[in-house]
């Protein structure tokens, strides 16, 4: 992560504004700081300025682009929250859990007939971990 700051930051820097520049070195120096393998308060204290910079700075692209959207922001002000309760990240990215919602919830809801859906849900995936344990047994 911090080869892209080398890289990424200095190629973008005199293109575009420098609150945009600004803006996402915080998101960067944010998204380096979680993923340590290893948070102290003192690391804490870092996340939590690099996040206040990047909502200081994040404004500009609401300036020049209005419909501009950066994904996954306000799960951002949730980490330092969740660092404390469950500890570290060690490298989990918020696209991971996403992929794991899509199988265990969204698939199995278009599956169900909407009537006690949560139900017809949770069999669905006690059959699919079953059928996931039964492949794993034939295929050693």
């Amino acid at each position: 992560m911090k080869a892209l700051m080398k890289v990424f930051l200095p190629a973008i820097e005199g293109h575009v504004p420098g609150d945009m520049v600004r803006a996402f070195r915080a998101l960067l120096e944010f998204c380096y700081l979680v993923q340590r393998n290893v948070i102290t308060e003192d690391t804490l204290n870092q996340i939590q300025d690099a996040l206040g910079h990047f909502h200081h700075y994040r404004k500009i692209f609401g300036l020049i682009i209005p419909t501009f959207s950066l994904p996954r922001q306000h799960s951002m002000i949730h980490y330092m929250d969740m660092i404390r309760l469950f500890g570290a990240l060690n490298g989990l990215c918020s696209s991971i859990m996403e992929s794991k919602h899509i199988k265990a919830v969204k698939e199995p809801w278009h599956w169900s007939n909407r009537h006690n859906a949560l139900g017809q849900m949770l069999v669905t995936n006690q059959c699919l971990d079953r059928l996931a344990a039964f492949h794993m047994d034939f295929n050693v």
